[in-house]
């Protein structure tokens, strides 16, 4: 019987634990929106710099998010993984700035971008919701995402020479079918135990979010966008 309550309270310390570790990412997410919106508005006021050159500063950006989540990763345990992210988020914004000048030269620019805001915090909300439900363990998704966020970056890489709008929009589908999976493992991996450093949760979270949120928004842009 002693074993059995011992078991128990290991079990509910593990629970209490993981609960901890989902508190800090989704916590850590909402510090992370800060310099996103930062970030944006300079990339809107300077967004010229990116369009000037937009293959080569996405290929300049690209790498330096790369860079930085090994540097994230590297110091997660510690206060300047939070400040690395925090300047990896700042980055991501400032790059988004010209989509956002892009969409809101709609006439139904500001609906666009709502509209992608909220279909991204619904698949938020769907995924975080079947993972803590079912307590499911999607782990075994991660090797075939991971596959298919690389075929699928140099898909998009590629087409930044080659130019063809059916490819982007496929892609952008695609991507974001690919990350809303992702999602669903990494906050899967949290609710079960693997992921245990709320630093690298967030990061990936985050990631997520932001390619679902950018890959929603251009194609509510193909297919909604009222031009005056």
């Amino acid at each position: 019987m002693q074993p059995e309550i011992q078991y128990g309270a290991q079990s509910g310390q593990l629970t209490l634990a993981q609960n901890k570790v989902l508190r800090n990412t989704y916590m850590l997410l909402a510090l992370t929106m800060v310099p996103t919106v930062i970030g944006a508005l300079v990339g809107m006021a300077t967004g010229g710099i990116i369009m000037q050159h937009p293959i080569m500063m996405s290929l300049v950006m690209i790498a330096g998010v790369i860079g930085l989540q090994f540097a994230i990763a590297a110091n997660r345990n510690s206060g300047l993984g939070v400040v690395l992210l925090l300047g990896m988020t700042f980055i991501l914004g400032w790059w988004l700035g010209p989509l956002l000048n892009i969409a809101l030269s709609f006439r139904n620019g500001p609906q666009l971008i709502g509209m992608a805001a909220a279909g991204t915090g619904g698949i938020l909300l769907a995924m975080s919701a079947i993972a803590t439900t079912t307590k499911k363990d999607f782990s075994f998704m991660g090797k075939f995402l991971f596959v298919g966020m690389i075929v699928l970056l140099l898909a998009m890489i590629a087409n930044m020479f080659f130019q063809i709008p059916a490819l982007a929009l496929a892609l952008s589908a695609l991507v974001v079918v690919v990350f809303s999976l992702f999602l669903l493992h990494d906050v899967s991996r949290i609710v079960n135990g693997g992921e245990t450093n709320y630093i690298m949760a967030a990061t990936g979270v985050y990631m997520s979010l932001f390619n679902i949120f950018v890959n929603l928004l251009q194609l509510l842009m193909a297919f909604s966008g009222e031009r005056d």
